[in-house]
């Protein structure tokens, strides 16, 4: 198989990369993708960092072994807490979602709101990233521990999901954001119970289409764009294959087949046996 032909690889920690695999299918629709939920050990946002260098290690370790042509972190704890610590560790390039989705924040707004799992907050990555693309913008931080649990379970709409939002929201809006970034993945499924909460003056960031587009550039730079008819998306999770079928079928319109693997008996990739 050449370079060009072959996949994308995609991971989360489970649901919530769809919405970053749905603006693949939208701007990108000719890759082929393999999607990588660790639904066994979700959710990231309260896991320790060496927890998590160590899970993106095994992921990407896994996918290097699918001669996946690229690897793009629809995880913004995993992008916070491990991107750079691996950095350099493997062959295959890695795309983060935080730059990108700081780029297009501070180009919009100077009061930035930031809604990401408690691990993601407290790493401060996003306010680091702003404030080295614009030194002027403020940013605030808010770590949100009940949505992720909140999304996989599918209580979107229930009434306490409302209470939950309207709790994490309220500190931001009491310093008049003008902009308001979705720090993880999962919160995009949010979008219709967040947008009723904020003023419709606040421009919302959704760091799935940045990285997306930032895709897009490193495939055109690197030579790697697919230019036939893309395969079906391989849809694998460390957990119970029927549980995120299930749950990933009102995201995706459709039931996916999905696969159940096993990360704890990986041989070691070959850039980390070097």
């Amino acid at each position: 198989m050449t370079i060009n032909h072959r996949p994308i690889g995609v991971f989360d920690s489970g649901v919530g990369g769809l919405t970053v695999l749905s603006e693949l299918y939208r701007q990108l629709p000719q890759e082929s993708i393999i999607y990588f939920g660790d639904t066994a050990r979700l959710p990231y946002g309260t896991r320790s960092p060496e927890e998590i260098i160590q899970f993106v290690r095994e992921i990407i370790t896994w996918m290097e072994n699918q001669q996946v042509k690229m690897v793009v972190m629809a995880c913004n704890t995993s992008n916070a807490l491990a991107l750079e610590a691996i950095n350099g560790e493997f062959s295959v390039p890695i795309l983060g979602l935080i730059l990108p989705a700081a780029r297009a924040a501070v180009s919009v707004g100077k009061r930035i709101g930031v809604i990401a799992t408690p691990a993601t907050a407290a790493s401060q990555a996003y306010r680091q990233a702003m404030i080295e693309v614009d030194p002027t913008v403020q940013v605030w931080q808010v770590g949100c521990p009940e949505f992720v649990p909140l999304i996989e379970q599918n209580r979107i709409n229930d009434p306490y999901t409302y209470e939950v939002a309207r709790s994490y929201l309220q500190p931001l809006l009491q310093q008049k954001i003008d902009t308001l970034v979705y720090g993880c993945t999962h919160y995009p499924l949010l979008d219709s119970v967040i947008r009723q909460l904020l003023p419709k003056t606040v421009q919302i960031i959704n760091p799935a289409v940045h990285v997306v587009q930032s895709t897009a550039q490193e495939l055109d730079l690197l030579g790697l764009r697919h230019t036939c008819a893309p395969k079906p998306t391989y849809f694998c999770v460390s957990g119970l294959a029927q549980q995120f079928r299930s749950r990933s079928v009102c995201w995706l319109g459709h039931t996916p087949q999905v696969e159940q693997v096993d990360l704890s008996y990986l041989p070691m990739s070959n850039s980390l046996a070097s």
